[in-house]
């Protein structure tokens, strides 16, 4: 039978981002890949712990009891370098921790973003940065995961995902006059330019996708007042003040919204993510997230200019 994904939120996930795979991927770098694949086959009844994007995608999933049992809101599909073979271990321990997912793509060491635009995926997540680099190249919503795995509370049934404003909602233009110029020519720009909205970034398209669920959470309180919300979002960015009225009108100008926001203007966010507790944060540079990424799940989207590996320029003769 037929199956449209055109109406989904759709992420493709890697099962290094889903699991935590430290023994294996230390098998694999020192042993090889032979070594590899009979440790998988060995432990292939063993269930994987779970990874850092884990308690996200546990999360998201469970929105889909917002609609019709056949007819889910959010569809996660596995996109492992695995080969079948060893990407047993990876499906069978996704059935054993009862995550809902059903379709996987494995492409034995080779990267499997270029699938992305056929199943509709407005993003895709791997602890592996040089699949996340190419899929960027290539104009694709996609994201390298950090840190350890994150312990995740069984109580709480809320889910929150956070974002960077400039290089993953919107690009990195104003990012680029900001290097270029300073923060005094980074704001005059801002101010000059508060009622024009930024280009999309690379996630702009998921956050849209998001709130449409957030418009079915809202639809299910209209019904039952008892209804609680699950889903929240927001923004925590550096801009501050003139410039965070740009990124306001943005948001309203693409016609997405967002809960919360956070105008720091240089306050440090792992603070920040130390109260709100996402349960994943996106954000374009390195430094920001090594700070986040100590209490938070975080996700480097590698965009724009400040990403652009450095040319190294050979001396004069």
């Amino acid at each position: 039978m037929h199956y449209e994904l055109a109406d989904r939120l759709v992420i493709g996930i890697a099962s290094s981002a889903l699991f935590d795979l430290t023994e294996s991927d230390a098998v694999f770098q020192e042993q090889g890949e032979e070594s590899y694949r009979a440790y998988q086959e060995k432990h292939v009844g063993d269930p994987l712990r779970p990874g850092a994007a884990f308690p996200f995608i546990r999360r998201l999933l469970s929105l889909n009891d917002l609609g019709e049992v056949n007819d889910p809101l959010v569809e996660v599909i596995v996109l492992s370098r695995n080969d079948p073979d060893t990407g047993l271990r990876v499906m069978r321990s996704i059935e054993s921790h009862h995550l809902p997912i059903s379709r996987a793509i494995f492409t034995q060491g080779r990267s499997p973003h270029r699938f992305m635009p056929a199943l509709n995926m407005s993003l895709f997540l791997s602890a592996h940065e040089g699949d996340v680099r190419e899929a960027v190249a290539a104009g694709l919503p996609a994201g390298h995961v950090l840190g350890a795995p994150y312990e995740d509370d069984a109580d709480d049934h809320d889910l929150r995902i956070s974002f960077d404003f400039d290089g993953v909602l919107a690009t990195d233009a104003s990012e680029q006059v900001f290097q270029e110029g300073g923060i005094e020519k980074f704001r005059a720009h801002e101010v000059a330019n508060a009622a024009v909205p930024h280009d999309a970034g690379p996630l702009r398209d998921f956050l849209a996708n998001v709130n449409r669920i957030q418009h079915r959470e809202e639809q299910e309180r209209r019904k039952d007042p008892d209804y609680r919300i699950r889903l929240h979002v927001s923004i925590v960015t550096a801009r501050n003040a003139p410039a965070h009225e740009r990124a306001v009108q943005s948001l309203k100008g693409w016609g997405v919204t967002v809960n919360d926001a956070f105008f720091l203007g240089g306050i440090d966010k792992g603070r920040i993510m130390g109260i709100l507790k996402p349960h994943i944060f996106f954000d374009d540079q390195q430094g920001h997230l090594a700070s986040t990424s100590r209490t938070t799940p975080s996700v480097h989207v590698p965009f724009g200019k400040l990403n652009e590996p450095a040319v190294a320029v050979a001396p004069d003769a």
